[in-house]
């Protein structure tokens, strides 16, 4: 256990950003070549990974939505700087671990607070430091796929005015959602603390991978 991780990653992340100042002309190049696309459509509700009910019951002010905060996030440099360097942050400071290897558990969703976690807990981490760089939860939801190995895996879809963009623990590069290579299945509704499906493939009980 790395007693005080949470705090010391948000102190870190405070100052990243701060440094960072202004998106750097590549980040600026990056962000001004993405294409303004389609987003993914969600469709009927769908029943909830059983780990994240647990998660809202201990953590309500993640899962809460507010229907007057934007749906979308509009991207400026200084956002995508934001979003770019967090991602970065804490793929390198969370160790990976599955929950099994970690709580002795098949999934549990948190915020890393000890260092460790898997995929989800990279993402929720994330989203709680995005937020409180002052992007809108509700424009970032998380999403379950079916990986490249055929596996439930967990990421963190960005709606944005230049398209769904997604955060994942597998790689520090932002991409859109149909540049990825998963299937996605469904993810957290932009309107009621549930969940929608997104058309993919039958549903994984689990996001327990690394």
């Amino acid at each position: 256990m790395r007693a005080g991780f949470l705090k010391a990653v948000r102190g870190a992340v405070v100052a990243a950003l701060a440094l960072a100042g202004v998106a750097t002309a590549a980040q600026a190049q990056v962000l001004a070549s993405l294409p303004t696309e389609p987003g993914l459509v969600p469709k009927a509700e769908a029943k909830p990974i059983a780990a994240w009910v647990t998660f809202c019951e201990a953590y309500a002010d993640e899962c809460a939505v507010d229907r007057n905060e934007p749906a979308r996030i509009a991207l400026t440099p200084s956002i995508w700087t934001s979003i770019v360097t967090i991602n970065r942050r804490i793929n390198k400071a969370v160790e990976p671990m599955t929950d099994m290897e970690h709580l002795h558990v098949a999934d549990h969703w948190d915020l890393a607070e000890d260092g460790y976690g898997d995929c989800e807990d990279y993402q929720l981490l994330k989203r709680h430091l995005l937020a409180l760089a002052g992007l809108p939860r509700r424009a970032m939801r998380m999403t379950v796929v079916i990986d490249e190995k055929g596996e439930g895996h967990a990421v963190l879809t960005l709606l944005t005015d230049r398209g769904d963009l997604v955060l994942d623990n597998k790689t520090d590069t932002v991409l859109p959602w149909h540049r990825t290579g998963y299937v996605f299945i469904k993810r957290e509704s932009q309107d009621t603390v549930a969940w929608v499906s997104l058309g993919g493939a039958t549903s994984p009980a689990t996001t327990a991978n690394r």
